[in-house]
This record gives C-alpha cells, structure tokens and sequence, in this order.
C-alpha cells in the first residue's frame, strides 16, 4: 500500500491512513513525504546553492513550525507529544547544519530524503501510541540504485525478504518512498515514479497479492476532469493501456511504475484516501476486448519536421536522426515519416537550438512550440473497424498537425496546437463515451 503526500498531507488524514491499514492482514506501507514538503525542502537547497544562508533558514523554520502545529493535533498523550518533537528537533537540527557547510549535490539528496524520513516516522509514532504493532524499516537499508540509476531489483528482493524474514511478527511494514542509495552507497532516489515505483518494486520483489496506490482521486479518469465535465473512473486497465495513458498526461501514475508489477503479474490497484469505499482502477494484464478506455493529453510538445530529397530510397537516413536525439539524450514521443521527410516529437527542449542545428546537415528543418499531444487508449487493434473513424470524427473542426498510429495495439495518439487541447478533449468525450 502506497500513500501519497496528500494521502498524509494532514494530521486528520495521517489517523485515515492508520485506520485504512489496520485491519490484520499482512502489508508493507510506503509513505510519500507529506504534501508541500518535498518543495520546502527543493527551496531549502536552492537557497544553500545560491549562498543565501538567511533564506534558507526563513524556509526551514516555517517548515519546522507547520510539523510543530501538526504532532499538537496528531497525539494525544504527553509522552508521544514529547517523542515527537524531539524527533522533529533531531531532523531539523541536522537539516540546519547544512547552512554551515559547503553544497553539494549529494547533499541535496540527503536534505529532500528527510520529508519521507518525517512522515513514516511520525506514522510509526502515532500507530505506536494507538497499540498498533508495526515495524519502521528505513528504506535505505535494502533499496538500492545501479550505476545507471535503475532499482538493483536482485539486491533489493535479497535484502528486503532478508529483513522481512528476520522480523516475521507483524502485520505492518512502515518503510518510505522515493529514496534508495547508489551504487557507491550515497542518499539517492528514484527520480521516475517515486514512491509509486518503491511500492511496485518492493510488491515484486516478496510477490504480493496486490499492489495499492492511494492517492485523492478515485482511479484514472476516462479524460481529464479538470477540462471536461462528467468524466468517470475506468474500471479496469491493462498494463499497457495503463503505461500509455500515464506517459501521455494522466497524472496519477508514472508509466515506469507499474513495470516491476507487469512482469510479476501482479494486479495495481488504483484507490482514493478521502473515499476508501470506492472501486478505483485496476490494473493487470487482463485486456478488454473492444473498448476505447479513456483520452490523455501531454503539454509543452515540440514538433520538428526534417524535409529531405535526398531521404528518397536512402538507407540509413533514419539512423543519423535518431542518433542526433541519443547524443542529447532527448526522447521522441511521437514519430511520423513520408518519402521525403520526418516529423516527430519532444517534450524537452534543453537542447532544442542544438539538435535543430545538427538535424540541418541532412535537410530543412522546421519547428513549432506550444504543441499537445492528445493519446486515445484501449483496444486499437487495426482489425477493430471503426475506431479510428470514430476518434477522427470528433475532431473533423479541429486541425490537426499529426497522427500516429499502429505502433502498439493500444494507442492512437494526436499531434494538435495547445491552443485546441480543451476543445479537443471535450469532443473526443462527447463522440466516444457518451
């Protein structure tokens, strides 16, 4: 069971979780920082970087307060009031020593890692206080990065069942989200899918029953509710359906999450803290023949177009492209080609100027900004007549710039001006789920 940081955002909602996962059966619980302190903590090293010793300090004594005003509300009794604050001495103490030191990126690392170390330490003290037995397993000890920045998934299944095995008593396994060690044994994390992925991971790794996400929405949306009205949660999704729609704009889950359970055939189920009854989403390698799921959208795209005459019958030609992005290490979402050229798509435009520059040795080279790419999912197989008129349809009053289609089973995604996102999204409901 994962909770977000707005699952633990409050003390109120701190008492929801520990209600939520007291209930006998056996689980590991993964817990985000709570919400806002990961971006407290951001600022914190900001300043340090900028030399701004008083800045820092202004932001960490109002973070310190805020945790103050919580543990009031969070314990009830003297003592775990007082354990508590000494905790909280203890952690802002050390976060304060770094103003007197030299930064570094290592140590920012270390500074974001305390937001989980705080609210799984806080959890562990108010289940404590309530006779709930659990167990605070401190991530460091068993998750671990490789030198390519991926979860050493062999290390970390033999050292966490290790410490499972050797603490079998119990029924909750606190541990936190996001952060791991290197492989020099540095305070990492883990960048992508944060502590979705801890939970992924470590459900893989002593091959659960199930894996839960809990965050304030009841499941992924058939469309994005902030734009269209009476959108629903979608019941049931594959993994990939369910990696597309995340890579392409849906929130609520990272694509690169869900990977460790779609290789061990374990179900991710998708549940709202504020209202534990609901159904949610789940998802599994189970696929729904014959349904368009749900509609996506991806912002700040960038469209390039190489146009080239001497593209015509040229082997090779696609390989200098693709060669010119790895250099910059600057994924393409989307890609079409024509006889005598290529569009595609980034979503980063770090390098924008210079891969544009390098792409000029091969052709003419255009690029527009302030681009969205819009990915209708579910089952796409080109023999299902039909679907792609439909998704077409919707959009016969909007231009569109591009269309990619048939590189998975599961998604027809569209390249249109950021301008005409809403409109687009809104016709796509309309046409397709009502």
């Amino acid at each position: 069971m994962k909770f977000g940081g707005t699952s633990v955002g409050t003390a109120q909602r701190i008492k929801n979780v520990a209600k939520l996962i007291s209930n006998q059966e056996r689980k590991i619980v993964v817990l985000s920082a709570m919400s806002g302190t990961t971006s407290s903590l951001i600022d914190f090293s900001n300043y340090l970087n900028k030399k701004n010793t008083d800045g820092a300090v202004e932001v960490i004594n109002i973070l310190e307060n805020k945790y103050m005003s919580h543990i009031q509300e969070l314990f009830s009794s003297e003592p775990y009031i007082k354990k508590s604050e000494e905790l909280l001495n203890s952690i802002f103490s050390y976060l304060r020593q770094f103003t007197r030191e030299i930064f570094t990126s290592t140590q920012e690392k270390i500074i974001l890692s305390q937001g989980e170390i705080l609210s799984s330490s806080l959890m562990q003290l108010y289940l404590e206080e309530n006779n709930i037995k659990s167990l605070l397993l401190s991530a460091l000890d068993f998750m671990r990065i490789d030198k390519n920045k991926e979860p050493d998934t062999r290390y970390i299944q033999n050292k966490f069942s290790e410490i499972i095995d050797s603490n079998p008593n119990y029924d909750i396994y606190l541990t936190q989200g996001f952060i791991c060690r290197n492989a020099y044994g540095e305070i990492d994390n883990l960048e992508r899918g944060g502590s979705d992925y801890t939970a992924s991971i470590l459900g893989g790794a002593i091959l659960a029953e199930e894996i839960q996400i809990w965050t304030d929405i009841d499941g992924m949306h058939n469309n994005d509710p902030r734009f269209v009205e009476g959108t629903t949660p979608v019941r049931n999704l594959n993994f990939d359906e369910a990696a597309e729609l995340a890579y392409f704009g849906a929130k609520i889950l990272h694509p690169t999450c869900i990977l460790p359970a779609k290789i061990n055939n374990i179900p991710v189920r998708l549940l709202n803290t504020m209202e534990p009854e609901a159904q949610g989403t789940i998802i599994s390698n189970k696929l729904e023949k014959g349904k368009i799921k749900a509609v996506a959208a991806k912002d700040n795209i960038t469209s390039i177009k190489i146009k080239s005459g001497r593209m015509l019958l040229a082997f090779g030609f696609l390989r200098k492209v693709f060669e010119i992005f790895e250099s910059y290490q600057t994924p393409i979402d989307m890609i079409t080609t024509s006889e005598v050229g290529v569009a595609l798509t980034i979503d980063n435009n770090k390098h924008l100027n210079e891969i544009v520059d390098d792409l000029k040795q091969y052709g003419t080279v255009t690029f527009e900004k302030d681009m969205c790419i819009i990915c209708v999912v579910g089952d796409l197989e080109w023999n299902n007549i039909g679907f792609e008129s439909k998704i077409i349809e919707a959009l016969k009053d909007i231009p569109i710039s591009m269309i990619s289609y048939g590189g998975s089973n599961y998604n027809l995604s569209i390249l249109l001006s950021s301008e005409n996102k809403i409109n687009a999204l809104r016709a796509l409901s309309k046409n397709l789920f009502n």
